[in-house]
């Protein structure tokens, strides 16, 4: 499918492509400086033929120490020499790239690692496992939806909690961008703006009600991701009687909304950032993101009683959810672009113990800060490919090759902690 500019995929391609280019400006420039004349070179006074070579001694000496520094590494001075960690990630394949990542630069640093697929979970059982020691850490916590899981308790009557760890500020804090799709040409046809006008006119919920239950139909999330529980508060808070949420797996659900999205039925459906679904849909040309009324956002008052459901609360402080999508791929409601979802901090957690026995590894993990742009152009490339683990570990090489010196300074802030 051909994407054109104006959707939100391309501009944030093009502004990935503008900062780009205008850190490539500067070669114009040093090329321009380099055009100097032979009587120019041959000027040079004696005090800078000195100046020259004691420029060259201490490039030596720096070329030295930072020989010795590989040396050093090389000969097994690694912190995570010796040691082990069970990694796992989320059953969400957007998530996948970047736990590879942090993997491998744990490899880097010496860990003896398990592969991230050889422990896959949901959210409930993810932190239960992490909190009983068997899973080490993973990095796709989105907080603070996922605090939910942390109030369960272990059969040794410890709160699930108290025995995890975030890493505030690592991975993607705010990244988390969520909402609801609509199609755009149903919208536009029957002046669509907000699912709450939706519920309130049973002429437009009706289109939504494929099995005729009375009420009308979107697709939600799977009933292992959190989001289906926070789906279903909303949907008891805000009133929404005409509502219902679907549940199945999101990739046959995210099919059949493609397939009416792009044949101009009525369709909604919940997604989020980053990810290759995002590419597919192109907001802003065949579907565009629907609002809600502010008051209709999720508080932390908990309306079906869930264990932990307060902090499914879409507050930012006391901002409600997220405004700050353009008018030209989000249909503004009575309040604005209010998608109604906060944007979610996305984190490593880790087991307590685990990471108290571990200062370089939780270094890392605070460091570990990959590019949001980034991440959702390697979803493209995952759900291009045969989606096999094998894809996922060359996708996430390729990104380490292609920015090595930020993944350095990655490592650096580990080894400076071991």
């Amino acid at each position: 499918m051909k994407l054109k500019k104006k959707s939100l995929w391309l501009a944030l391609l093009a502004s990935f492509a503008l900062v780009a280019a205008a850190c490539g400006d500067s070669s114009d420039t040093d090329d321009a400086s380099s055009d100097t004349t032979t009587a120019d070179a041959g000027a040079e006074t004696d005090d800078e033929a000195m100046e020259d070579d004691e420029a060259m001694e201490d490039d030596e000496a720096m070329e030295d120490d930072e020989a010795m520094e590989d040396d050093e590494v090389a000969s097994g001075d690694l912190p995570g020499e010796g040691k082990t960690a069970n990694m796992g990630r989320a059953n969400w394949s957007s998530g996948y790239v970047h736990a590879q990542i942090l993997h491998d630069l744990l490899e880097e640093i010496g860990y003896d690692i398990s592969s991230p697929d050889a422990l896959e979970f949901a959210p409930d059982l993810g932190y239960q496992t992490m909190a009983r020691g068997e899973m080490d850490f993973w990095a796709n916590s989105w907080y603070p939806g996922h605090l939910s899981w942390w109030e369960g308790e272990l059969p040794d009557g410890t709160r699930i909690g108290d025995n995890l760890q975030r890493v505030e500020g690592s991975v993607m804090p705010g990244g988390g961008l969520q909402g609801m799709l609509v199609t755009k040409s149903w919208a536009e046809e029957n002046g669509v703006t907000s699912l709450d006008q939706i519920n309130d006119d049973e002429a437009l919920w009706s289109q939504l009600d494929s099995d005729g239950n009375g009420k009308g139909e979107f697709f939600g999330c799977p009933e292992d991701w959190t989001c289906d529980d926070i789906m279903a508060s909303q949907i008891a808070f805000a009133g929404w009687d005409n509502l219902e949420q679907t549940q199945a797996g999101y990739d046959a659900m995210f099919a059949e909304f493609l397939t009416k999205a792009q044949a101009g039925e009525p369709a909604i459906i919940y997604t989020w950032t980053p990810t290759a679904y995002l590419a597919q849909a192109v907001p802003g040309e065949t579907t565009m993101w629907i609002s809600v009324a502010n008051d209709s956002v999720l508080d932390d008052s908990n309306p079906l009683g869930n264990e932990g459901g307060e902090s499914y609360s879409q507050f930012t402080g006391d901002v409600p959810g997220y405004t700050g999508l353009d008018a030209d791929v989000c249909l503004a409601g009575p309040d604005g672009c209010q998608l109604g979802w906060a944007a979610a901090d996305i984190e490593v957690t880790v087991n307590s113990d685990w990471g108290a026995d571990n200062p370089a590894a939780m270094a890392l993990f605070q460091a570990f800060n990959p590019p949001l742009i980034d991440m959702a152009i390697a979803g493209v490339a995952l759900t291009d490919s045969d989606g096999s683990q094998a894809a996922v570990e060359e996708i996430a090489a390729d990104w380490i090759a292609d920015n090595r010196d930020l993944a350095d300074e990655w490592i650096a802030a580990a080894l400076a902690a071991g």
